[in-house]
């Protein structure tokens, strides 16, 4: 199964452009609503230019990133039924079905930028912008590793990353406020 590598690898180059698309989308979701709070014509003019880079990012690279992932994974699976029986991949599947639901969670979030309707504050965007960094530590740790029992260790470490993420955000927070430009 000489081809089987070469899936792995599509599968592999894919999750990597989802995450990139995932990791970028909340952040221009952050502009969107700072620019929605903006005086005319820099509202208007913002909104516009942010809408067509977000539409242009789910739509061409987050999005069929994503699929293309799923499908070579589920390729891998078709061509490895085996890898089911291993803890660890459970445990991994469970992080992918989280992944899944954070995409369809951002992707109602990007329908209503899209449509002009802002629910949530760019503190908010901040925020989820760091979903996908959990679970990508998650998943690398529990691929890495090969197990389910270390695994634990690695969501330690995730809770000790979004406690420093949460007290960086806090920080530049006070800083930002102390100046506006920041």
């Amino acid at each position: 199964m000489e081809y089987y590598n070469y899936i792995k690898a599509l599968h592999l180059i894919f999750v990597i452009t989802w995450f990139a698309g995932l990791f970028y989308i909340p952040r221009l979701f952050v502009y969107q609503i700072e620019a929605s709070h903006k005086p005319s014509p820099d509202k208007e003019i913002l909104g516009d230019q942010l809408k067509l880079m977000a539409k242009r990012l789910w739509t061409i690279i987050t999005w069929p990133s994503g699929i293309l992932a799923v499908f070579f994974g589920l390729t891998l699976f078709y061509l490895n039924p085996y890898l089911i029986q291993n803890d660890w991949m459970q445990v991994k599947l469970g992080f992918v079905v989280l992944l899944i639901a954070y995409h369809l969670q951002t992707h109602v979030y990007f329908k209503q930028l899209q449509n002009n309707v802002v629910k949530k504050t760019s503190s908010f965007m901040r925020l989820w912008n760091e979903g996908a960094t959990f679970i990508l530590f998650a998943v690398i740790f529990l691929v890495l590793l090969k197990s389910a029992f270390n695994w634990i260790f690695g969501v330690i470490g995730i809770f000790v990353l979004a406690l420093l993420l949460m007290l960086g955000f806090k920080l530049y927070k006070n800083i930002r406020n102390k100046n506006p430009r920041a």
